[in-house]
């Protein structure tokens, strides 16, 4: 019994590696390109034919797909938005389905794979390439979609010119306050060098300007916005600037010095372009006179917007 005992073997220790199986076709997959039939562990499929290649045949080119270009047209398809009409099965847009340019003239449906659409930002609409610039589609004769009604214009026009009524009161008034009390500023007529120096020398105390202009180029001059036409962040200041400017330098500088808007230089109409009114002449200035020949020291100027043209125009009168 011992010796049969001591004749039995032991048992195996587990194993330290995996057995494979057999059958190697099992793990890849052959390409099935008719002249290949290569077996490929990382298989390619062609959405197009559904069919599996090797790598060298992925390709539709490669494997002379029956089929070629289908996966393609499917992906265009489901990208593009659907623009086909009722009763039409060719995909084109209809006047129901699609948009065309806004130039009266042009039937060019835009926004779509062929033709991109533009859209002009002054009269807010759609264009194709041929009309997108302003001077293709007229744009100036054009009101804005969306713009307010024209009655909206009359009504800053007539707030501008009641603006001016005003600003004309208030130079009579201060010209009649100055014949009364010479010490009122700025007067016209002093009475006395002193009580012009006291006036001159209170705008100085605070006035703002170039450094680089000289002395006895400097003119002061008390300079405000006026508030139912323009906005600023200040109201009001006291500036100096050069005698030999232009009135329209002036003004440039003096929009700055209260952070008024200023689109004069823009070549816009004159319900947005600000004018200069001289308080103390009861007149607007025009941009062209020079500052020193228009102005007095201490004189009070005014920024006001959409007041028209200082002088009228003789050819549309």
């Amino acid at each position: 019994m011992a010796s049969s005992s001591s004749n039995t073997p032991p048992p195996s220790a587990p194993p330290t590696f995996t057995t494979m199986d057999k059958d190697l076709d099992a793990i890849g997959t052959h390409c099935q390109y008719t002249y290949c039939n290569q077996l490929d562990f990382l298989p390619f499929r062609c959405e197009s034919c559904k069919h599996t290649f090797c790598l060298d045949h992925r390709t539709e080119t490669a494997h002379e797909c029956s089929h070629a270009g289908e996966w393609a047209a499917a992906r265009r398809r489901a990208d593009s938005p659907s623009v086909t009409g009722v009763g039409t099965g060719n995909g084109k847009p209809t006047l129901a389905t699609g948009q065309q340019c806004s130039h009266p003239t042009c039937k060019t449906y835009i926004n779509t794979l062929s033709s991109v659409g533009v859209g002009c930002q002054t009269c807010n609409r759609q264009y194709c390439l041929k009309h997108r610039l302003r001077e293709d589609h007229a744009c100036a004769t054009l009101t804005p979609l969306g713009a307010r009604p024209a009655s909206s214009s009359v009504t800053q026009a007539q707030k501008a010119q009641a603006a001016l009524s005003r600003l004309r009161l208030w130079g009579k008034e201060k010209a009649a306050a100055a014949a009364a009390s010479p010490y009122i500023r700025p007067p016209p007529k002093p009475s006395s060098a002193v009580a012009k120096a006291v006036a001159i020398n209170n705008i100085r105390k605070n006035a703002k300007g170039d450094a680089k202009i000289p002395n006895e180029k400097r003119i002061y001059l008390h300079v405000e916005a006026e508030a139912a036409t323009t906005t600023s962040k200040l109201p009001s200041g006291d500036f100096f600037y050069n005698m030999d400017w232009s009135v329209g330098r002036m003004l440039d500088e003096a929009a700055r010095g209260l952070q008024v808007e200023n689109v004069n230089n823009r070549g816009v109409g004159e319900e947005e372009r600000l004018r200069v009114f001289h308080v103390e002449g009861g007149r607007l200035l025009e941009f062209g006179e020079k500052v020193g020949e228009g102005l007095g020291m201490g004189n009070t100027v005014v920024l006001l917007r959409g007041v028209g043209p200082a002088v009228p125009d003789l050819i549309t009168v």
